[in-house]
């Protein structure tokens, strides 16, 4: 079966618009799902894949996306960012969030827009002018910086406009709903409705309470930035009443009546980008699920055993049932293409301040961590009639391959506008159907991640604040460089959950591989986003076992 449709991509205002071939098929419509801080061994399904336990021992419960998997192709190698906002980016342009400056996820901070600051020559405006976590141990380096809002041609932007997936799907109705969180904190210019998007309901923050939420996300009034050159915050908007009380069913209902709505739509095919803020903190869950998962006789099960996070999964799983069966209802559910991916590894109890969250155990690590079970992530493709059923993609993949992919299934040539837009994405659409990639249809054997920042989260290799890493994946190897001057490489395939370091071992390839890591970063990722040398920094009050070592200086411009 082919599914590429030879269209010219239309792009307003951004690429020449040539007219386009008639349909050869009918192009579905696309619904992507992208839950928030979902771990790898969240979903049943997936923890069966790694550890081999029955379903039935486990503690969460997760039968909807679990058919998602059973009806559809799963990858087992699939790689976010380790933080949400990054992998927005990346999802609404196909580029590493790094090249675009989105080098971390964050609560609001001071920008140069929103402080109405003039914007240095080079720089974005929504570049945040600091952050870090507070930490108490010495520091040996400084920060990074991050942007924080996806350019989107406003005035501010000094030329500067990303075509968002919702733009190069011409032919699409495009809606959004949910978490935004790459709009410069409520940034006028960058929202949804500049990228594309008829926004439903949205809010753009990293995080949102269950209850109560829509007093914050209707506030217009700029009580945390009054200095931002416009008349009112754009933070977001609850949308229509629905009469639920708990945020991830109150979204849920409003894009029921999305799907509804456009079922009597033909003539138009949609885009429904569903970004749940379920399951990020604040842990808020329902009292009943709560209760029952209280006196699971299965909780314990690798360490799954908070009743407030097993509800929220719950709740999100009921969301993803919620969606199949309005499929079917409306008659779209043989021409919807689904595609459920999480935005960053689980919050690894084990790392975080509270030991609050979940386990990724065997994975090591969680968000904000660069081994597996930080960057890890499910990702489920369900299209009923064009697709083998519960099939799985060991071959490794990354988020900026989201992009190109829905092009392609909607009919575009991605290859066209990859070249034109230079994205790092690359269709995995040919993966759907050649699963061991015995065609050659993905060709893309190297992933990149970056991360410039010291972090409260305890790394996976000491009980000390995370320091600032980058990382890269090239083949079967996975290289990690901690910036404070630490190098681990793993062979991913054959040790999927890095219990053999061999840094050591294979000297060589490690050199190859940081210096092609490091050859990436210096001509990707402007300087401003790299971590520096702290002039304060006292060695003598250092609490780690290794002394700093500088491995990055040689590679910085003169």
């Amino acid at each position: 079966m082919c599914f590429l449709i030879n269209f010219a991509i239309g792009c307003k205002n951004k690429t020449e618009v040539t007219a386009p071939k008639e349909p050869t098929l009918e192009r579905p419509n696309v619904i992507f799902i992208l839950a928030d801080d979902y771990g790898i061994m969240d979903s049943q399904a997936y923890a069966h894949k790694f550890s081999g336990a029955e379903t039935s021992a486990m503690y969460y419960e997760t039968p909807n996306i679990d058919r998602l998997v059973k009806e559809g192709v799963a990858f087992s190698q699939a790689y976010a960012n380790q933080l949400c906002s990054p992998t927005r980016a990346s999802i609404m342009t196909g580029k590493y969030a790094s090249r675009l400056g989105f080098t971390t996820a964050m609560p609001p901070r001071e920008t140069y827009y929103n402080q109405n600051l003039p914007v240095p020559n080079g720089y974005y405006a929504n570049d945040v002018l600091e952050h870090k976590d507070p930490i108490k141990i010495e520091q040996a380096l400084r920060n990074g910086v991050s942007n924080s809002a996806v350019p989107a041609g406003s005035i501010v932007d000094g030329g500067n406009d990303e075509l968002s997936i919702a733009e190069a799907l011409k032919a699409y109705h495009s809606a959004f709903i949910g978490k935004w969180h790459i709009g410069g904190f409520g940034a006028e210019g960058y929202q949804p409705s500049n990228q594309g998007f008829e926004p439903l309901a949205w809010f753009d923050a990293g995080g949102s309470v269950y209850y109560n939420w829509k007093k914050g996300w209707n506030n217009k009034e700029k009580t945390r930035f009054p200095k931002m050159p416009q008349e009112f915050s754009e933070i977001g908007d609850s949308g229509q009443e629905t009469g639920e009380d708990y945020l991830t069913n109150d979204l849920t209902v409003q894009a029921l009546n999305y799907i509804d709505k456009r079922s009597k739509i033909k003539e138009e095919p949609f885009f429904l980008y569903f970004s749940h803020f379920a399951v990020h903190s604040p842990y808020q869950g329902k009292e009943d699920e709560i209760n029952y998962f209280k006196n699971k006789a299965t909780k314990g099960w690798n360490n799954h055993k908070d009743p407030t996070y097993a509800s929220m999964i719950k709740t999100l799983d009921w969301s993803v049932g919620q969606i199949l069966g309005k499929l079917e209802e409306t008659g779209l559910d043989e021409n919807t293409l689904i595609v459920f991916m999480s935005d960053n590894g689980g919050i690894d109890s084990k790392i975080t301040p509270r030991g609050e969250g979940t386990d990724n155990s065997p994975f090591l690590g969680g968000k904000a961590c660069l081994t597996e079970g930080g960057i890890r992530v499910p990702l489920i493709f369900r299209w009923k009639g064009k697709l083998k059923e519960g099939q799985w993609v060991d071959v490794p993949i990354d988020c900026t391959d989201i992009y190109p992919t829905i092009l392609e299934a909607a009919g575009y040539d991605s290859k066209s506008i990859s070249q034109k837009k230079s994205l790092d994405g690359q269709s995995v659409l040919g993966l759907l159907t050649d699963t061991k990639n015995e065609q050659n249809t993905y060709t893309k054997t190297t992933h990149y991640w970056h991360y410039p920042f010291n972090v409260i989260y305890n790394s996976p290799y000491e009980p000390y604040a995370l320091t600032p890493h980058s990382a890269i994946r090239d083949g079967d190897y996975k290289l990690i460089f901690d910036w404070y001057g630490r190098i681990h490489l793993y062979n991913i395939a054959e040790d999927p959950f890095e219990k053999n370091d061999l840094a050591l071992e294979k000297e060589n390839l490690k050199k190859q591989l940081f210096d092609k890591l490091m050859v990436w970063v210096t001509a990707n990722i402007e300087e401003r986003y790299w971590p520096t040398i702290n002039p304060d920094y006292n060695a003598a009050e250092e609490v780690r076992k290794n002394p700093f070592q500088d491995l990055f200086s040689a590679y910085t411009n003169p």
